[in-house]
């Protein structure tokens, strides 16, 4: 077994999640490049690894899918026969809506695939590295939202409830897990230039929200990956539990 560690990124395709990819591999981590349907988002991050020197995969599986957890888990045993990161990145958010027009679908949908799949993605990590486990340790770290602290009232109040239940979870696990080897962290993005805003019917939301941000710009994906490749790396080796904002002071 090599002793190169390996990282899974959920949602590792597109926006921020990609751009963790990118800079795991060029910081010497093997990489895990989990999609949920974009088969070819994927195949490109990965090849852009690969042609750089580094090692990545394409994983499928939907975090919504507690039988797709499991496989992606398999798939990096399989390929990589150990783990010693995962970043929680995978996420959704929905239209616009008020709170009293959402269907119950849609919420259950939101807190399935943000809440019960970061826990359910958190808990295969901590069977592969936990100490409790024979595992060697590690870190995680999720992706939550600057909407945890703000509630983005009018727009998705169900989104950032299920980033504020990511927050608490992160404390949570930290503690529970702190003496076995794993470190957990997260950080919270503000308005970050990514396709997540189109999926959510506001294309322009980064740049229309600019002038809100006390730095007056929208962040990059790579400005959060940096955060969290420090949050996996050993420099941050006494950091659990916290939550590192990335929102341009927002």
């Amino acid at each position: 077994m090599s002793d190169t560690p390996v990282v899974l990124v959920t949602g590792g395709s597109r926006g921020i999640g990609a751009a963790v990819c990118r800079l795991a591999a060029r910081q010497g981590w093997r990489v895990g490049v989990n999609y949920a349907a974009n088969r070819q988002a994927a195949d490109a991050v990965v090849a852009a690894i690969t042609e750089s020197g580094g090692e990545a995969v394409a994983i499928p599986g939907d975090v919504g899918n507690a039988a797709d957890i499991a496989a992606m888990f398999s798939a990096v045993d399989r390929q990589f026969g150990r783990l010693d990161g995962l970043v929680n990145n995978a996420g959704i958010v929905d239209y616009p809506q008020r709170v009293d027009e959402m269907s119950v679908e849609r919420i259950e949908r939101m807190l399935r695939v943000n809440v019960t799949g970061s826990i359910l993605c958190a808990a295969e990590a901590v069977r592969r590295m936990s100490r409790r486990y024979s595992g060697q340790g590690g870190a995680i770290v999720n992706v939550s939202s600057m909407a945890a602290v703000l509630g983005s009232a009018t727009q998705y109040v169900d989104y950032a409830a299920s980033k504020a239940a990511i927050d608490t979870f992160t404390i949570g696990l930290a503690r529970e897990v702190a003496a076995e080897g794993i470190r957990v962290n997260a950080v919270r993005p503000g308005i970050i230039e990514t396709d997540l805003h189109a999926s959510g019917g506001l294309p322009d939301r980064a740049r229309e929200m600019a002038p809100s941000v006390p730095m007056q710009r929208a962040g990059m994906p790579e400005e959060v990956a940096d955060a969290i490749l420090y949050l996996l790396s050993p420099s941050a080796s006494y950091v659990t539990g916290s939550i590192l904002n990335v929102s341009g002071g927002r």
